[in-house]
């Protein structure tokens, strides 16, 4: 088998791969425009042409670069305005360089030289499936952020956003928030719950993980499934029990019903990040500390703790989030007086349409983004430790 030169590709190969590219992208605006087929059709025959234009006639890259950044600007700002030189300057620094990665061959760059053509097409089919799949997912939370800034009580972008005038935007669905009373209610109660959740799941799903990480632990895997099932079982089942047992025990509707609901089913996410920990640790550091003399508890607090903080700090912050934003199991063991943030917002879409909900997702989904920044930062460091762990 011969190893393969990363050298310039055929235009014939190149263009049907741009217009692929560039018929989706003209499905996006056309289906804008109430014409998904003639967008279709539009951006594969443009971004062909770019393609054989720019690899067969004008082979100067940066200035090809620089033309179609441009040009799909220019286009942009006559087909839509401001808002479309915002697209068309995306799309233009998209295509300028797609064209030339494909043409200059350098998407082989970071495989390796052996790979056949089947292997590097289901390479990339791969991430463009897991590409799309995440801007499915994302694209929801882009359209609330820029809503939240709506100078109208409208759930829908105003023509003066659309034309990012600023009288269309305003934080006047922020001020709602932070000076109505409701909210700040819904969210001191929010707050007082999740922590206190946080730490139960912590301390029992710490201790839980540790004892079923030891092989000795008789029907050990089907205590894990009893332990993790609250992550299975369909969250409306799970209050629903919650609340006919609760009420026998008089927790229905009290403060700590809704803490130890909430502990229940963050314990599962302590348990499997602790137990994904425990993976990697040498229990050889344990053996060697209780031949010090070390008691059991001066072992896990001095020895084993440190060594599986990131993966106990990590299932915490899962089980806080999903504290703070659980709603379901709050409608049933909870009561008027343990209104909490989810709930609120629940009532704002039910009972009225309040365009402060939006505000209140905003600032969720910066609070969620920042707790799971911390967790990959906590999993990198995870990571470093067990490498210099013995083992």
């Amino acid at each position: 088998m011969t190893l393969t030169i990363i050298e310039p590709k055929p235009v014939s190969f190149v263009a049907p791969v741009v217009a692929v590219a560039g018929a989706f992208c003209g499905l996006l605006v056309g289906t804008a425009h109430d014409n998904p087929l003639l967008g279709v059709v539009i951006g594969a025959v443009l971004t062909a042409v770019l393609a054989f234009v720019w690899l067969s006639v004008f082979r100067n890259e940066r200035a090809a670069r620089w033309l179609t950044f441009l040009g799909f600007g220019a286009v942009g700002f006559a087909y839509a305005g401001v808002p479309g030189v915002v697209i068309g300057l995306a799309f233009g620094a998209f295509f300028g360089w797609f064209i030339f990665w494909l043409g200059e061959g350098r998407y082989r760059l970071k495989l390796p030289p052996y790979s056949t053509g089947m292997q590097v097409f289901l390479h990339f089919l791969f991430r463009v499936i897991c590409g799309a799949i995440f801007i499915f997912l994302i694209t929801p939370i882009l359209v609330v952020m820029p809503l939240s800034f709506n100078a109208e009580d409208f759930f829908t972008f105003t023509p003066e956003m659309l034309r990012f005038d600023p009288e269309g935007y305003s934080l006047k669905h922020y001020r709602d928030f932070f000076t109505n009373s409701d909210w700040q209610q819904a969210m001191w109660n929010s707050l007082a719950i999740a922590p206190m959740a946080t730490i139960l799941s912590v301390g029992f799903g710490t201790l839980a993980a540790i004892g079923l990480s030891s092989e000795h632990v008789p029907f050990r895997r089907a205590i894990m499934a009893v332990l993790i099932s609250p992550m299975i079982v369909p969250l409306i089942i799970s209050a629903a029990g919650m609340y006919f047992f609760y009420s026998r025990l008089g927790l229905q509707g009290t403060y700590w019903g809704v803490v130890l609901a909430h502990a229940a089913l963050g314990i599962p996410f302590v348990i499997i990040t602790v137990t994904a920990t425990l993976v990697g640790f040498d229990r050889s550091l344990t053996r060697a500390a209780a031949n010090m003399g070390a008691n059991p508890v001066t072992t896990f607090f001095r020895v084993q703790m440190p060594l599986i903080l990131p993966g106990v700090i990590s299932g915490g912050l899962f089980a806080f989030i999903t504290s703070f934003d659980e709603v379901v199991v709050v409608l049933f063991v909870g009561s008027a007086g343990q209104k909490t943030l989810p709930w609120q917002m629940f009532i704002g879409l039910r009972e009225q349409i309040s365009p402060t909900i939006l505000a209140v997702a905003t600032i969720l989904v910066v609070i969620s983004i920042a707790l799971l920044t911390t967790v990959e930062l906590l999993r990198r460091r995870s990571e470093r430790l067990r490498g210099m762990s013995p083992g």
